[in-house]
């Protein structure tokens, strides 16, 4: 249910309330009254404002409230208590314009929280989310939300992704295909088998993260400490040496009515939950604003190789033949494995439904663990796999495979025919957004990976990699880390093996992360899409934010102290300056949202240059088809 203003901002609503009563009383045959109404009232303010301010000094925060404390005592002290009433308002109304504009500006991140399933359809009623069990059948009505990873079983879905993947587009999927909770029933009805629990799915995992960013505090106030103890210094000096000056305390009170450091305040942690707010919005979940500040002076950049540099899963690069055609070559390989789990056999399938070849009957299939697969097609003994299990008696009379390589040979009736090879493709993105970062100020990209040397220098090669460390293992890494320059430096990884590194590095990046993972548990920022483009955009992101905190700081305070300045002259009464000062606010605090718009516009990643590419995922659930469709594949 949603609060009024009145209940909503209280404080605002008494001041306005006792402003009120003042007035009448000043109307009133007994005007005297209003003196100690509104004298009152602007003590109390004050002295929870210095309360306030005690327990932030106590916590190591300089507490710069002490300028709006000394203003209204001043004032109250002189006896313009119309002055300390709009001190007072001023005051007041600041911290409602903060809880108003922040409540703006992290609308990406609650949106995702109030979205969150609650519901969920079984046959014969409907429970709450939480009580659906692995193995639950649950229906899912057009228009609905996912309320935990699944499986379909009936139907065909259209689904919005868009909440979990930052994809705009509706995404196909069929009988079989795996299903994140948190997507939205954009076709038919389906119905879909539960494979997790609503605590363990992936949308609840987000919400998680969400939840954490928005709760935390972050350490706003380090950027207004750099100039907040100065700012004090100098309000005072200007308040004193008017006093001073001119003999009259009245234009001390009036100096300091305009020094309100409300731009400190509220401008700064605005700017700061709109970028994340911003980021979340690009499928970007920062865990808190302190992130954003060290993003921004990133001048190092670490990367692990596969699934973050890389696609993370092989993909067929060539097909090099002995006798028969690529063709059919291709697809006696790929009929005989289509029913296996292993991770090249999927590969050499989903390259067959992606030139459309049709999967030739087999029967007898055997799989032998790592040595590969046989079975008879059209009464010819076929086998996939390693050489030496394919074709034992054959010499491999093809070229060497290059770093990085790998092969599946094929035989027929025990001759070598051919062989597929496989390869895991870097990124079509990636020296683009290296080439981003350096454009950000990113000096230098660094590769930490636990491959061999050869395949890790052949990713290097083509991403502009500045430097490679291979055959790292988990501490290794982290040691590395350590000894990179200059600083700070962020590290960008996807796997469990990364959660100690990217714990270690200033910043830590955990991508395309699904579900509960110890890379997302440890990483500062978890990126909820496969795409390494949205690294560059979060540092762009970060430095339009620090970028707009800072001129935030320097309009309020810029203005504050030109309205010092004439202030110390005597012409402008408190309750002007107080009114000033309020307006100085209100344009702090709109360029400030402005970090929670425009920034960096997303562009499709180039298309590679020969085939299609499929991403670990697609690979996993072997659910792509032809031209990137999604369909059945036997199993």
């Amino acid at each position: 249910m949603k609060k009024s203003l009145v209940t909503r901002y209280p404080l605002v609503s008494a001041t306005v309330l006792i402003s009120i009563v003042t007035v009448s009383l000043f109307l009133s045959p007994a005007s005297y009254l209003s003196v100690w109404v509104a004298s009152v009232y602007s003590l109390v303010i004050a002295g929870r404002s210095a309360l306030s301010m005690l327990r932030s000094l106590r916590s190591g925060t300089w507490g710069i409230d002490i300028l709006a404390v000394t203003a209204i005592v001043s004032t109250v002290a002189l006896g313009d208590f119309w002055a300390a009433l709009v001190v007072v308002l001023m005051l007041t109304s600041g911290e409602a314009l903060e809880d108003f504009a922040s409540h703006r500006a992290r609308s990406e991140l609650t949106s995702l929280m109030d979205r969150a399933p609650r519901v969920a359809h079984l046959a014969d009623r409907d429970i709450e989310v939480d009580e659906v069990r692995p193995g639950d059948e649950i229906d899912v009505h057009p228009g609905e939300i996912v309320p935990v990873d699944a499986v379909i079983i009936e139907g065909v879905a259209s689904l919005d992704e868009s909440s979990i993947t930052g994809e705009s587009l509706p995404v196909m999927r069929e009988l079989g295909s795996e299903v994140l909770s948190g997507a939205v029933n954009g076709g038919s009805a389906i119905k879909i088998r539960a494979t997790s629990t609503a605590g363990t799915s992936q949308y609840e995992t987000i919400v998680a993260l969400v939840r954490a960013a928005a709760d935390s505090r972050a350490p706003f106030v380090r950027l207004a400490d750099r100039v907040a103890i100065p700012f004090t210094i100098v309000a005072f000096a200007i308040g004193g040496l008017a006093w001073l000056l001119s003999g009259d305390p009245v234009t001390f009170a009036e100096v300091l009515v305009v020094a309100t450091p409300c731009p400190l305040l509220i401008a700064t942690p605005v700017a700061f939950i709109a970028g994340m707010s911003r980021a979340a919005g690009q499928g970007i979940i920062v865990k808190h604003g302190g992130v954003l500040e060290q993003l921004s002076r990133v001048r190092t950049a670490a990367f692990d190789k596969t699934g973050t540099l890389t696609l993370g899963a092989p993909t067929v690069d060539r097909i090099d033949s002995n006798a028969l055609s690529e063709t059919d070559i291709l697809q006696l390989a790929a009929s005989i494995e289509a029913d296996s789990a292993h991770v090249l056999a999927k590969a050499v399938v989903y390259e067959a439904h992606r030139r459309d070849l049709p999967l030739l009957p087999a029967s007898g299939v055997r799989e032998i663990v790592a040595q590969g697969a046989h079975g008879l097609i059209d009464g010819s003994l076929i086998a996939v796999g390693k050489l030496s299990f394919a074709a034992p008696r054959a010499r491999n009379q093809l070229a060497d495979l290059a770093a990085g390589e790998t092969a599946v040979h094929v035989s027929r009736n025990g001759q070598f025919v051919g062989r597929i090879v496989l390869t895991d493709e870097i990124r079509p993105e990636t020296p683009a957004t290296l080439s981003r970062l350096r454009s950000l100020g990113v000096g230098r990209a660094v590769m930490l990976t636990g491959d061999a040397r050869d395949t890790a220098a052949k990713i290097s090669d083509l991403a502009g990699i500045d430097d490679t460390h291979a055959g790292l293992l988990p501490t290794e890494k982290v040691d590395a880390i350590r000894r990179l320059s200059p600083s700070p430096v962020m590290m960008v990884g996807d796997g469990v093996n990364d959660a100690p590194v990217l714990a270690a590095a200033d910043v830590g990046i955990a991508m395309g992360a699904r579900g509960a993972t110890a890379a997302s548990e440890s990483a500062d920022v978890v990126i909820l899409v496969d795409e390494l483009g949205r690294v560059a955009d979060l540092v762009e992101i970060s430095q339009r934010t620090i970028r707009i905190a800072s001129q935030s700081i320097g309009i309020g305070i810029g203005m504050s102290l030109a309205l010092m300045v004439i202030a110390s002259t005597g012409i402008i009464p408190a309750i002007v300056g107080a009114a000033l000062q309020e307006v100085v606010d209100v344009v702090t605090i709109i360029n400030s949202l402005r970090a929670g718009v425009g920034g960096p516009a997303r562009v499709a990643d180039p298309a590679p240059p020969s085939r299609l590419r499929a991403s670990r995922s697609d690979l996993d659930d072997g659910t792509l088809g032809p031209n990137g469709s999604r369909r059945r594949v036997r199993r």
